[in-house]
């Protein structure tokens, strides 16, 4: 199958990866995941921080915000700036090449890609009366010098998302290994008690997204608490509401955990529309 101009490796649409790259061969690399409005990257200042941060924490010296943005003004033609069409970049940025064995070499020369992808179609009961999600008997490892870090290896995720099949639930919900919440497969959760927003301690594990931390940022507004704390499944459980959020979707409640339901309430539109995803 070809995929001619739907992705850029190191600004090149011509380019491949190396089996010796450290990315392909070890997950030896960081990720990010955004919407394009009009051409550019919604929240680029957040992703490209996040970027950075994700790149130190593993040793990484991350690609200028100048150079990526030449990669996406490259990719994303003229057609899209001028129109209000959203499409879907992923940057992945890895050490780049080295010889076999886990010892990076003593100086690399990162390797960045960038997909261009359709923005995913999500079903309209998802906006207006929440999403199901699944306890995931995978748990996710104790790892604090990766905690909050979206790195390359996602095999847990992986591992996680195969344990179901059935297209009415959007995600699963992952614990770790003393059965606290973390996360969702691809999203962050927010658990609402009267007006405390908890979203879970990412301080061994998870991955801490931009709009987890947009959502924290702008509770105040709401008049609600935000607090980051460690959250069990049965507390979770007994939450009056849940919502999940990610970049691409914003924020959606949700309505059904196994055998606990939530009536519909207004928080997750309320974030789409303070995010600016309505």
């Amino acid at each position: 199958m070809q995929h001619t101009h739907t992705y850029l490796i190191n600004g090149d649409f011509n380019q491949a990866i190396s089996p010796l790259d450290r990315g392909f061969a070890y997950g030896d690399g960081v990720f990010r995941t955004m919407v394009i409005r009009s051409g550019l990257p919604v929240n680029w200042p957040l992703h490209y921080q996040k970027l950075v941060a994700d790149c130190a924490a593993i040793g990484i010296v991350c690609p200028s915000a100048g150079l990526l943005m030449s990669d996406f003004l490259q990719l994303f033609s003229i057609e899209d700036v001028d129109s209000e069409k959203q499409e879907v970049a992923k940057i992945m940025i890895t050490r780049g090449e080295g010889e076999r064995g886990y010892k990076p070499p003593a100086v690399t020369t990162p390797t960045r890609v960038i997909i261009k992808s359709a923005m995913p179609q999500y079903a309209k009961e998802s906006y207006a009366g929440g999403v199901q999600l699944h306890v995931c008997n995978t748990r996710l490892s104790s790892q604090v010098k990766l905690a909050g870090v979206k790195h390359l290896n996602r095999l847990e995720n992986i591992l996680a998302r195969m344990e179901w099949r059935d297209e009415g639930i959007f995600d699963g919900v992952l614990l770790d290994q003393q059965g606290n919440v973390i996360e969702c497969t691809m999203s962050n959760i927010f658990a609402r008690f009267d007006k405390v927003l908890v979203t879970p301690d990412l301080s061994e594990c998870g991955v801490a997204g931009i709009t987890r931390q947009r959502i924290c940022d702008v509770s105040s507004a709401l008049n609600l608490t935000a607090e980051v704390a460690q959250l069990s499944l049965s507390r979770m459980l007994q939450a009056d509401e849940l919502i999940i959020c990610n970049s691409l979707y914003g924020a959606f409640q949700v309505s059904k955990i196994g055998d606990t339901t939530w009536v519909q309430q207004a928080l997750a539109k309320t974030f789409r529309n303070l995010l600016s995803y309505d």
